[in-house]
């Protein structure tokens, strides 16, 4: 697939049509999944998703083949989702205050992606948007901070309430579900 993929991206580069959606049909599945875990409208994460790409393939020849090409799109995909967010004004990233229940102990080992996905769906956008970077994405608070234009400090803290409130709305979800059982 490796070398494949370099033959693929050479060709995208000089704006072969071909070989720019097969790209595409490649990747585009798990990015919109990318684009979802920021965006929770699906015609606004397609939307998102279809910008990404073409920067993907309007810069595509600054990939310099160091690390993985997908690595490399869901950079821009992430970039991407957060400048639609703050150009719409939706990065919330306040301080307020949620009464968290410290006893969950439960494991996520029988929740299905999509109940996790509407949970994460559920956080307030600041919280979200530092939860998928830092849990999904494995970037360091100092990244996030950066990448935010907030202090580390504020990234700390939005991911410890975001982990709090998916802790507090999982036991809540379980409870309804054993209680319709």
């Amino acid at each position: 697939m490796h070398n494949k993929e370099k033959s693929l991206i050479k060709k995208a580069i000089t704006n072969n049509r071909e070989a720019q959606q097969l790209l595409f049909e490649e990747y585009s599945p798990k990015m919109l999944g990318v684009c979802r875990q920021y965006v929770k409208d699906l015609h606004h994460a397609e939307d998102l998703l279809l910008q990404s790409f073409l920067k993907v393939f309007t810069n595509l020849h600054r990939f310099k083949h160091e690390g993985s090409f997908e690595g490399w799109i869901r950079i821009i995909m992430v970039n991407t989702c957060i400048t639609y967010l703050r150009k719409k004004n939706l990065i919330d990233l306040s301080d307020e205050d949620y009464v968290f229940n410290d006893s969950a102990t439960e494991s996520l080992e029988n929740t299905s992606v999509e109940d996790i996905q509407k949970l994460i769906d559920q956080l307030p956008e600041g919280y979200k948007i530092v939860f998928n970077l830092y849990a999904i994405e494995g970037y360091k608070h100092s990244e996030i901070a950066e990448k935010l234009e907030i202090s580390e400090s504020t990234s700390k803290t939005q991911l410890f309430k975001a982990r709090k409130l998916l802790q507090k709305n999982y036991i809540k979800m379980n409870k309804v579900v054993h209680e319709n059982e």
